[in-house]
């Protein structure tokens, strides 16, 4: 028996919206006090993850925030040939403040402000609600620009996006803002259908763990909205059971080693990176999902 259209809708709804706005404002006046010790470098603060996306559901708590070093950059030269990657090490040199400086500052300046509601984490760095300020995760970061094939390295043939390292030195790259403006224009050429599709695919998500049909974190939301983003907005609207089905099956479908994340700048499945769905993962929700809406009752 297939979820009911009710259910549907009523999982299609949007999350908490006034608290997270008054948490991001709450904690951005904080980031971008002139008192703290790196306010006179470039940096900008940005909302991303579910409430910035605007498909958060009831059961998202943390509030993503970003705050970014804007006066260098980090730089993926893999797809460069060797003299484009010389003329790019000719044209910038190493600076002497960097990501690593700037998190020690901005978790410094956190910490004497937040106290022990302050937790560095491997990626974030967490800050505990209290009162009506929600749990939050502050991702500090830098530019980054990914050079495209072809590219000269000194020209404009590259993809901005952002830049992190974890503990063992690690980086992690990622493109929230393409993420974003990809999202935003499906769900305009979806007629508004795309996010409140999400919403429904995450709840659903979010029974199947309180039913210990899959364990958390089998599907996290990013790589589920990087994967409605793949199909055609032809499979959203008439109703949400229509927009489940058509989008379920047209995903089954595809061929899985040609779907995108939706920022369109690293393919959703593929293992052994930070940046992708792993295969084992991603078939293994597809079955769960399609077995949970054919045994629902």
């Amino acid at each position: 028996m297939a979820i009911p259209e009710h259910q549907l809708e009523t999982w299609s709804a949007i999350g908490s919206v006034t608290q997270s706005a008054q948490t991001y404002e709450t904690i951005r006046k904080v980031l971008n006090d002139s008192g703290s010790p790196y306010y006179a470098k470039s940096f900008s603060i940005l909302l991303q993850g579910s409430y910035g996306n605007n498909t958060n559901v009831y059961r998202d708590s943390d509030v993503d925030i970003v705050i970014r070093l804007n006066q260098t950059f980090y730089s993926d030269l893999t797809d460069l040939e060797p003299g484009a990657k010389e003329s790019f090490n000719k044209l910038y040199s190493d600076v002497s403040y960097g990501w690593d400086e700037f998190k020690s500052e901005v978790l410094a300046w956190l910490q004497a402000q937040f106290g022990a509601a302050v937790k560095p984490g491997k990626k974030a760095i967490f800050i505990k609600g209290s009162g009506n300020r929600r749990d939050a995760d502050v991702l500090v970061c830098a530019k980054l620009r990914r050079y495209r094939k072809g590219s000269t390295g000194t020209d404009a043939g590259y993809d901005e996006g952002i830049c992190f390292f974890l503990p063992d030195r690690t980086r992690i790259i990622n493109f929230p803002e393409q993420h974003s403006a990809n999202c935003t224009a499906k769900h305009q050429a979806t007629d508004e259908w795309f996010k409140r599709v999400v919403r429904v695919y995450k709840n659903m998500r979010n029974r199947m763990v309180d039913d210990g049909v899959i364990k958390d974190g089998l599907a996290p939301s990013y790589f589920l909205e990087g994967m409605l983003w793949n199909a055609p907005a032809s499979e959203f609207g008439g109703s949400y059971s229509n927009s489940f089905c058509n989008t379920f099956n047209w995903i089954s479908n595809a061929d899985k080693t040609k779907l995108a994340c939706a920022n369109d700048l690293f393919w959703l499945v593929r293992d052994n990176s930070h940046n992708c769905w792993p295969t084992m993962n991603f078939d293994a929700y597809l079955a769960a999902a399609r077995k949970y809406w054919e045994d629902w009752s």
